[in-house]
């Protein structure tokens, strides 16, 4: 059973990443139905929770369907992450999760995200400050290092552990990487099987099938796993993966119905917590992938992309719908 803190996960639970964009409350609500054991909210930053800004607050939204939940912050200022993690605690998750991992430009390079990688005290003084601050437990997300020279995972995860950091999920990639070339999950398996290492490992990047995923368990010896771009548009990734774990086969793909099914909740979700316009504005990622394979889905995609209203993109839906004895 792997455990943070009190909360229990399962045996090898599946973790939703956070990530920006992406991983709001509509989308987080058809992962966690289809199986997910853990999700954390998008990053939030900690300068805008401490000023009160509209995006980052609106950011600290949960629902009891979605526990257990972790909040994510990220920040260069240990003072202002301090502040942060409170104003998020006071929010009722039961995990504050530090960013330490988000490569972007505008992040790294300030000095949050992985950009803390390159000062490591500062980074256990901030992380022991916010754990002391904290009753809920605290965990983080981080990457390899800066780039392949600076490769210091096993340190980072002691650094973090000795000031009571109570789970760590790695990002087998390098800040340099982003999000190109393999992620390296040699490095990962070096911090789960370091014997001074007692906290939860939870291994991130690349998984994207059930069968990964096992050989990924059994080679690597992670405590669980951590999936992102794998979801967007394929909530489904969750059950089908505890689904080849538990049988050892492969579960069938959805179907049209299940996709339409799944995306119009998703839809009606983000309407609700959005409003129209934006609800439907953020939809339009996620199209691509929901109808991934689907034959002569050019033309709809197209119109949905296209939709301005609530009640043109579900004729849209429906018309798929209507043709699906062709698919």
């Amino acid at each position: 059973m792997v455990k943070i803190g009190d909360i229990s996960l399962g045996d090898f639970p599946l973790l939703l990443a956070p990530m920006e964009d992406v991983s709001d409350p509509p989308f987080r609500a058809v992962c966690k139905k289809n199986g997910c054991d853990m999700m954390y909210t998008e990053f939030i930053s900690s300068e805008g929770l401490i000023r009160d800004a509209e995006k980052s607050v609106e950011k600290l939204d949960i629902y009891d369907y979605e526990r257990p939940i972790g909040i994510q912050i990220f920040g260069d200022k240990i003072e202002s992450m301090v502040e942060a993690a409170a104003i998020a605690e006071a929010a009722k998750p039961e995990i504050l999760d530090i960013n330490y991992g988000c490569p972007v430009k505008k992040v790294a390079c300030k000095g949050a995200g992985a950009g803390i990688l390159q000062d490591l005290p500062k980074m256990q003084k901030m992380t022991e400050e916010i754990v002391k601050r904290c009753k809920i437990p605290v965990t983080v997300k981080t990457r390899l290092g800066w780039d392949e020279h600076t490769i210091k995972i096993v340190e980072v995860a002691k650094r973090l552990q000795d000031v009571g950091v109570q789970a760590l999920s790695i990002h087998g990639r390098t800040r340099k990487q982003m999000y190109k070339g393999s992620a390296n999950w040699e490095y990962i398996a070096e911090v789960k099987n370091n014997p001074d290492i007692h906290i939860p490992i939870f291994g991130n990047g690349d998984i994207d099938s059930p069968e990964k995923a096992w050989e990924y368990k059994n080679k690597y010896g992670v405590d669980g796993i951590m999936i992102g771009r794998a979801a967007i548009g394929y909530p489904w990734i969750f059950r089908e993966i505890k689904h080849f774990f538990a049988t050892g086969e492969r579960l069938d793909g959805p179907t049209l119905s299940e996709r339409l099914e799944v995306c119009r909740e998703h839809l009606e979700k983000s309407i609700v917590w959005k409003g129209d316009r934006k609800g439907i504005y953020e939809m339009r990622r996620h199209y691509t992938s929901y109808f991934k394979g689907i034959r002569n889905f050019k033309p709809f995609r197209t119109a949905l992309v296209q939709a301005e209203t609530h009640e043109e993109v579900i004729h849209i839906l429906e018309e798929v719908q209507k043709q699906s004895s062709r698919y």
